[in-house]
């Protein structure tokens, strides 16, 4: 990839149509351009914050030098790509979000001693100029195909770092870099387990995307009706919710679970292709990203007529009941898995007053509930949506809560249609409700607060949306 780092492959488009290459064309289209004035960037209000991550990073690795990679662009099929998003670490580390450069490297040299800090710099790979034949003939990187490229200077005064052309990189002493993300997996670690407690300014991030995400949500329950009449209404929900985390961020934080009717008991249900129909259950489970990188991730299951039948009603009460016990014993020093322990207290205790479990004996501690259940809890959540995945087990799951860490607390119940365990009046319905959480110094708080919870209220948000209140 040395040879062309911003594309996970070279496209050979020598079959097709050409681009003039000849010296009186270059020369003829290098001229007459009006000349530009580079517009110095204000520093991003993340540049401090990923400046002290780097210090913190860097001094569990003295006299090493560690290299993150931004990843390249992934090629979707033939010569088109996904839209690019860097390496989270890499935006971690550096700042940078949705605008980030693709084949961009981050390098840190770490000097000897505890207290010193890093030399940073940054590589990417700048435009060419217009006397090259780039920025018309390269449809991967060209600014006539993709516009133009951030220079070298403005990224510095953006994100208050050292830059450097990629070439510079490239051309340097690769057998110094000791540790390099993609195969080092003490470093992968160390960068994971960084995140899990976060500053103010992921905590500010966070809330944003969530409000972004309550906005969406409106924004869906207001399209119910239209919803409804298409034989595809779950792919107007995605489309509606979508189109806010395009407005409002980057894109989704991931892909959107619009799950109506006995879809809601397919956990990561992304079809989007079924029906949203009167009487059933809609769980959405969605979230903006920002521009930033950081995402939401909120579910709300509601009623799409506006009202809960009996049966739905109390699964969804259940499934509130859980989420409740969990988030009150959620403060710093408890274990992370108690979060889920508590949950599932709930889930097993009404699942059996229900006689939906075998009775067991004394010596018998198996889990029957989670067949209602398979999931779990809660995960940590910002840049990716389940964040700091690489985290050892004793600094996650078994880890001790702390103030900043933000998680999700998510239980459910589900009741597959043909599940033959479950009484007919359950089956087919799939209950979620997940909110966002931060840690705070003698408890915790909900990021996702303002987001519609208990039964009535949803019921009186559906019908106020679905009225119109959107625009009201």
């Amino acid at each position: 990839m040395t040879d062309h780092p911003t594309h996970e492959r070279r496209i050979d488009n020598s079959s097709r149509s050409t681009t003039p290459r000849s010296a009186s064309f270059l020369e003829y289209i290098s001229a007459h351009w009006a000349e530009r004035q580079e517009v110095q960037p204000e520093m991003s209000p993340a540049a401090p914050y990923a400046a002290s991550r780097r210090v913190a990073l860097a001094r569990q690795f003295p006299g090493e030098r560690l290299v993150f990679h931004a990843g390249p662009m992934k090629q979707r099929s033939n010569d088109t790509f996904f839209p690019f998003r860097a390496h989270s670490a890499f935006a971690h580390l550096t700042g940078w979000g949705s605008d980030s450069e693709p084949g961009a490297i981050l390098v840190l040299e770490s000097p000897g001693g505890s207290e010193s800090e890093p030399i940073a710099t940054l590589y990417f790979r700048e435009a060419a100029g217009r006397d090259s034949d780039e920025f018309f003939a390269n449809p991967e990187i060209g600014e006539f195909w993709i516009g133009a490229r951030p220079t070298l200077d403005q990224v510095a005064a953006l994100l208050d770092i050292r830059t450097g052309p990629l070439a510079e990189f490239e051309a340097g002493d690769e057998d110094r870099t000791v540790g390099a993300l993609a195969d080092d997996e003490e470093l992968a670690r160390a960068a994971s387990e960084l995140r899990l407690v976060k500053d103010a300014f992921e905590i500010s991030e966070l809330q944003a995307a969530v409000d972004a995400t309550a906005r969406g949500f409106d924004e869906v329950l207001s399209a119910l009706p239209r919803a409804s009449e298409h034989p595809r209404g779950e792919r107007i929900v995605e489309g509606v919710f979508n189109q806010r985390a395009r407005l409002d961020g980057n894109t989704v934080g991931y892909e959107t679970i619009a799950a109506a009717g006995p879809h809601a008991c397919t956990l990561h249900w992304v079809r989007n292709d079924g029906a949203v129909r009167d009487g059933d259950l809609l769980l959405l489970d969605a979230g903006v990203e920002l521009d930033s990188l950081y995402t939401a991730d909120i579910t709300r299951t509601v009623p799409v007529s506006g009202s809960f039948s009996e049966p739905q009603r109390r699964v969804y009460e259940a499934v509130l009941d859980a989420a409740d016990a969990a988030r009150a014993i959620v403060r710093p020093g408890i274990r992370f898995g108690d979060v889920h322990d508590a949950a599932m207290a709930v889930i097993e205790e009404r699942t059996r007053a229900w006689g939906l479990l075998p009775e067991r004996t004394a010596d018998d501690s198996t889990a029957y509930h989670r067949r209602y259940m398979v999931h779990g809890t809660s995960h940590h959540l910002g840049l990716d949506v389940h964040d700091c995945a690489q985290a050892r087990r004793e600094m996650y799951l078994d880890g001790i809560l702390e103030e900043g860490m933000v998680f999700t607390i998510e239980p459910g119940l589900y009741f597959q249609p043909d599940d033959l365990t479950a009484p007919d009046e359950l089956r087919g319905i799939g209950v979620r409700i997940e909110d966002d959480i931060v840690v705070t110094a003698d408890g915790c708080e909900s990021l996702s607060a303002a987001i519609p919870r208990t039964a009535d209220e949803v019921e009186a948000w559906v019908q106020a949306m679905r009225g119109g209140g959107l625009n009201a």
